[in-house]
């Protein structure tokens, strides 16, 4: 490293708390060698690792993600999140339907190109490494988790669905429009889940994260991302997920309404989540409960675009 960067280095925090030589890597190929204290050099610049983002995924909560390092970079002092290249293949299943999925660096790349200007997403830049992975350098967001930020009032469901969704179904809809603004540039998402959106403190504004995900489904191309959207906006509605043994120990809901649940009720894609949250939640209406239905295993229309979607919440969100 050049001398004002080595001077930077031993200046800051993390070098007096490693106890061991710290590395430097131009190369972030194999990204589970980088550890705290270790340097990344990318874009002609150097960045101290400080840590690591976590993610809870598959049922396993805040696993630590060892290519998405926090970094600090040494000559400017602003925090980032960096992104290494990781190749990761797994499946979903919809209905009859087996979806592909894999990671895309360069399908992030793109959006975070097309997005720049764009409010509803987070910012960042790509480059290459020494070694030609595609490193994205991404800006922090002071903001909390969009699952963190729906129960920050300590009330009863009745008054979150009277008294906040309304608001939070608003942000919602700016959210769907820029999903669709990303169909019809011919990207999607790939993973819409209520912790890829984080909140503003300061304006309360919700934005899109980790759009990296990709899968293959050239019959319906946008279906996933449609199907999540679905998911995402009746967790809001419902403050949260409802498989049957969380009805049963809810003490406001119980056997008593299990019992009211049939196959036709649970969700496409969930497929032990309770869709059908009109019987949950009787005060919820027709109109709503009408959009969820559409995501249930019993549908027999579902929604083509994202636009059409946005308009029925739209309608049901002016009632509220």
């Amino acid at each position: 490293m050049p001398q004002h960067i080595v001077a930077l280095y031993k200046a800051h925090p993390v070098c007096s708390s490693i106890r061991r030589q710290p590395k430097v890597f131009g190369d972030t190929s194999n990204f589970t060698s980088i550890d705290y204290g270790d340097v990344i050099v990318a874009d002609n610049r150097y960045f101290v690792v400080t840590g690591h983002t976590v993610e809870g995924r598959f049922g396993v909560d805040d696993q630590p993600k060892q290519w998405v390092p926090k970094v600090v970079d040494l000559e400017s002092g602003v925090s980032h999140i960096l992104k290494l290249v990781f190749h990761e293949v797994f499946s979903v299943s919809v209905g009859s339907f087996t979806i592909p999925c894999y990671r895309s660096p360069e399908k992030e790349a793109r959006i975070l190109e097309l997005t720049e200007d764009h409010p509803r997403f987070m910012k960042g830049k790509a480059v290459e490494d020494e070694a030609g992975n595609l490193v994205r350098i991404l800006d922090i967001i002071s903001g909390r988790r969009l699952d963190k930020h729906i129960y920050r009032h300590d009330c009863s469901h009745q008054e979150y669905f009277t008294a906040y969704l309304p608001a939070i179904l608003k942000e919602y809809l700016e959210c769907a429009r820029a999903i669709s603004f990303l169909h019809q540039a011919g990207f999607r998402h790939g993973d819409i889940r209520r912790d890829h959106i984080l909140v503003e403190y300061d304006t309360g504004t919700f934005r899109w994260i980790d759009f990296d995900y990709e899968f293959y489904l050239p019959e319906r191309p946008f279906a996933l991302d449609l199907l999540e959207l679905g998911n995402l906006l009746m967790y809001l509605v419902a403050r949260g997920n409802y498989p049957p043994k969380k009805i049963v120990d809810d003490p406001g809901l119980g056997q008593k309404v299990l019992d009211t649940i049939v196959p036709d009720d649970l969700s496409l894609l969930s497929r032990n989540r309770v869709v059908n949250l009109q019987k949950l939640f009787p005060y919820i209406p027709d109109a709503m409960n009408n959009i969820f239905m559409h995501f249930s295993q019993g549908a027999s229309v579902w929604y083509d675009t994202v636009d059409e979607l946005v308009a029925d919440v739209e309608q049901v969100t002016a009632s509220l």
